[in-house]
């Protein structure tokens, strides 16, 4: 590749080609890398969350993030906000593994302030988003469930590492270790 010329896709839009790692920094082009997540897959609920949960089990929240965001962007406005969440907690994850504590702590904020609805009313309420009883996380209950993910869970888990990555001497986190259950219980 040509470093002087903007990448491209296709299409002609630009698209940057440079291989990535597990946390979605860009690498010297011609290094290994980390396959990326194809952009703009429409996937069902019950898809996103698993190949989300994979990527966020092996250490990958940014490509975790990138399987949300293709549902915000591709789903009904009623779940556009949950994607959303999600993604940025994702992202959120991602920043506190590159040791970046203040982008890390403020998106995993974010993305608990745009889960909140969902926890408070899930199921059929406000948001509208699918949840029924038998789909939720271990620890939520029914109504605190969208496509059975367990907000109210990941709620307190985004809250908590926010506080631990910004605590004096904290340095980076492992992105393994850390990884949140979208759903309690399964693995």
């Amino acid at each position: 590749m040509d470093e002087t010329r903007r990448d491209r896709d296709t299409e002609g839009r630009a698209h940057n080609a440079r291989p990535r790692d597990g946390l979605g920094r860009p690498l010297p082009y011609g290094s290994p890398g980390v396959e990326r997540q194809p952009e703009g897959v429409v996937r069902s609920p019950e898809e996103t969350v698993r190949e989300a949960q994979r990527l966020l089990d092996a250490g990958m929240p940014f490509h975790a993030h990138e399987v949300f965001e293709d549902a915000w962007k591709s789903g009904p406005v009623a779940e556009r906000e949950l994607w959303r969440g999600l993604a940025q907690l994702a992202v959120g994850l991602t920043h506190a593994a590159r040791g970046n504590v203040t982008g890390g702590a403020r998106l995993l904020r974010r993305g608990a302030a745009a889960l909140a609805e969902f926890g408070e009313h899930g199921g059929t309420g406000a948001s509208g988003v699918p949840g029924p009883p038998e789909d939720a996380a271990a620890g939520d209950s029914p109504g605190s469930s969208a496509h059975g993910i367990g907000v109210r869970a990941l709620i307190g888990w985004a809250r908590e590492l926010a506080g631990r990555v910004e605590e004096p001497g904290a340095g980076p986190v492992d992105a393994t270790v850390e990884a949140p259950r979208l759903r309690a219980g399964r693995r």
